[in-house]
């Protein structure tokens, strides 16, 4: 049985799982659309990890692609889904690969650390710049076709869950043969001894280039996602808690297989949204609590707990 077909049986009944609950809790549907927008983020997060490399600053594509909904959006003639998507992956794939070819010179704190300084200074002239962005009020979005038809509410909310679900499938069996593809693997000998990688004639830098490039566009599906379901986007989208969150995520799906990422965001915002409304003062001290636990006793994260389950089993 290969790689790919063991990860079947899992992705099969996540997505029974999750249109199940968008089915029985209404209100969750909303909650999981955001989760996949995210999680999209985060798989770009994962192809950066495997070379060793964390951006603490990846809401900035985020925010990126859905200030790009928000403005194209107002035109009529662009205000239609599968115009403003490819748009907003678009714009965060440029400003991508503009910021990348500066941040792929630079490896582990400071590649993290100029990344969260580029993103804040794209927060900073957001919230500023109130005449363009409206500042921290944001800009509303309206709702957009879909195929050039008006939709009502109920039927929008459901396509962009279909369409949220659509993309993470697509960007992880993309991001699955990307990484077992050359210039993925590339990426793991950039973790382990890029002076090597160098010697057999491949471009260290070229590669970590491309998967940053990648690593944005895919954070620009989310983004783009993300503006069109909540209809309204305001600079808190790229501020560095923001990319905080995604690296959270990372870190809670585990980074062992690319269904860690779809994991480790919809167990992060379904979990906010439940200790929040619980507790609502502490619920960052609960997520912050879950974090310390699972690193200390559960470090390949929830994708990690899975691969162990199943491998007692099989024992057995």
């Amino acid at each position: 049985m290969t790689r790919t077909t063991r990860l079947l049986p899992p992705v099969i009944l996540g997505i029974v799982a999750l249109v199940a609950v968008a089915y029985l809790v209404p209100f969750m549907r909303f909650v999981l659309t955001i989760a996949l927008a995210k999680a999209m983020a985060v798989m770009g997060i994962l192809l950066l990890l495997r070379a060793g490399q964390v951006s603490f600053g990846h809401a900035l594509y985020i925010v990126m692609a859905a200030y790009t909904v928000a403005f194209a959006g107002q035109v009529s003639a662009l205000a239609d889904l599968v115009i403003l998507l490819p748009l907003g992956m678009l714009a965060s794939g440029v400003l991508g690969l503009v910021v990348g070819l500066f941040v792929t010179r630079y490896r582990e704190i400071f590649f993290g650390m100029l990344n969260l300084a580029f993103s804040m200074v794209f927060y900073s002239v957001l919230e500023k710049a109130y005449h363009i962005t409206k500042g921290t009020d944001g800009i509303r979005v309206g709702q957009p076709s879909v195929a050039f038809m008006m939709l009502a509410r109920d039927q929008y909310e459901w396509v962009m869950f279909a369409t949220a679900i659509g993309l993470v499938l697509a960007a992880g069996l993309f991001c699955h043969r990307y990484l077992q593809s050359p210039a993925g693997q590339a990426l793991s000998a950039i973790k382990t001894r890029e002076t090597r990688l160098e010697f057999a004639g491949l471009s260290a830098r070229h590669a970590l280039l491309l998967a940053y490039v990648l690593s944005a566009t895919l954070a620009g599906a989310g983004g783009a996602i993300i503006a069109m379901t909540t209809r309204h986007v305001t600079p808190l989208l790229g501020y560095w808690t923001a990319s905080g969150e995604l690296v959270f995520s990372a870190i809670l799906g585990g980074a062992g297989s690319v269904l860690g990422p779809v994991l480790g965001a919809v167990a992060f915002e379904s979990v906010r949204v439940y200790a929040a409304a619980a507790f609502p003062n502490a619920w960052q001290m609960i997520m912050g609590v879950a974090l310390l636990a699972l690193i200390l006793f559960a470090s390949r994260g929830i994708w990690g707990i899975y691969e162990d389950s199943m491998a007692r089993a099989t024992r057995r």
